[in-house]
């Protein structure tokens, strides 16, 4: 029979085709799975990056920030492995497994900001932007979650992306198994979001009302394009856009891909042990950060409370420090 959904689908708007969508999904999560599990990442790595990280003033609310934030991405990682252990037919909790990759991703970076700077950000973009500056420009992460770009201007981001690259041509294309062929994928992924966020800032630039006034319908003239460049160098892309645009991605816009067409049972049995494992080293360099932040003693309370009185079948053993 012809895929009567996916041809309905595509008159009535605009869709990826299944098999290149997921193999995108598949291949980002890949990539960096095989980067946290290489030698390239490590407690002592991590702990190299944060050795000036100095312990704050006392700071009660913004700790207990920090702690109700830390809770919550533990949680969604307890989703995730039972999701990963309990489940036969992954392509059911496909959906389900990636919200809980973001949310638990979304929640230990903003532990991070709380422990950094003790604010509390309104929306996930505004804390996407607050984690930029206070770990991403700092060079506060370690590989791959400090890949970033600070400028959308195209010819400043492929200029960027060439200097990482340093030579490396493996692309989205591959399901990594080792960490060259990752380093490439997740350098694809950072060009591709940047690509996205510039059309997006694009489109509020044709929106503004200083467009309007300039008479015209695209960026040729220089007026335009000054225009243009003049937002696109504001913008930002780092670990958190990424993931709030895969997040969107297979939510939200790309409706089909995750659970329809041909069938790649063997790569989603892999692809959830993936998300889990992101989802924990993800998890690790956060709490690495925060222990050195709050009230000094806090942390092992926080963890001791955690074992003794947590009704979720994960230990807690990846937020010990």
């Amino acid at each position: 029979m012809p895929q009567w959904l996916l041809n309905r689908l595509f008159e009535s708007k605009d869709q990826p085709k299944p098999t290149f969508a997921l193999q995108g999904t598949i291949n980002w999560i890949r990539a960096l799975s095989e980067a946290v599990n290489s030698d390239e990442f490590s407690d002592e790595i991590t702990n190299d990056i944060y050795k000036k990280v100095q312990r704050r003033p006392k700071n009660e609310a913004a700790d207990t920030l920090v702690f109700e934030n830390m809770l919550m991405a533990y949680h969604n990682l307890a989703s995730l492995d039972s999701l990963d252990k309990d489940v036969s037919h992954k392509y059911d909790v496909i959906r389900s497994a990636i919200v809980a990759w973001y949310y638990s991703t979304y929640f230990a970076a903003s532990a991070m900001v709380a422990a950094s700077s003790g604010s509390q950000q309104e929306t996930h973009t505004a804390t996407a932007k607050v984690w930029h500056s206070d770990f991403a420009e700092k060079k506060l992460l370690p590989h791959p979650f400090n890949l970033c770009l600070s400028t959308l201007v195209g010819k400043d981001v492929r200029s960027q992306i060439k200097t990482m690259r340093a030579g490396n041509s493996y692309d989205l294309n591959v399901h990594a198994s080792n960490l060259d062929e990752a380093k490439g994928a997740c350098l694809s992924y950072l060009n591709g979001t940047a690509d996205y966020k510039k059309w997006e800032v694009e489109e509020r630039v044709k929106a503004s009302r200083d467009f309007k006034d300039l008479g015209v319908d695209n960026f040729r003239t220089k007026a335009a394009q000054n225009l243009r460049d003049n937002a696109l160098s504001k913008g930002q892309v780092n670990y958190l856009f990424q993931a709030f645009r895969y997040r969107g991605k297979a939510n939200y816009r790309d409706s089909i891909f995750l659970s329809y067409g041909n069938s790649y049972e063997d790569k989603m049995e892999l692809f959830v042990s993936d998300l889990k494992d992101v989802t924990s080293a993800f998890i690790r360099v956060a709490s690495i950060y925060c222990q050195k932040r709050v009230v000094k003693g806090d942390w092992e309370l926080f963890i001791s409370d955690l074992e003794e009185n947590t009704r979720l079948a994960l230990p807690v053993n990846v937020m010990k420090i």
